[in-house]
């Protein structure tokens, strides 16, 4: 169980650091407090916003 965890929130933080790196790349406004929200609910908005993930996606492949 101890695993799980530990492998969920290593997947959560690489997910949230290259969002956070490649964030520039995306459409959304460049303000730092909306840049902390949307990186800190990457996992919820990326199941639930189609737009959200082409602009995730947008972030993933950037190169900085």
């Amino acid at each position: 169980m101890g695993l799980i965890k530990f492998l969920l929130l290593g997947i959560y933080i690489y997910g949230a650091w290259k969002f956070w790196t490649g964030y520039r790349s995306t459409n959304f406004n460049t303000s730092l407090p909306n840049r902390a929200v949307l990186t800190l609910l990457w996992p919820v908005l990326l199941a639930v916003n189609p737009a959200y993930r082409q602009n995730f996606r947008k972030a993933l492949k950037s190169r900085n």
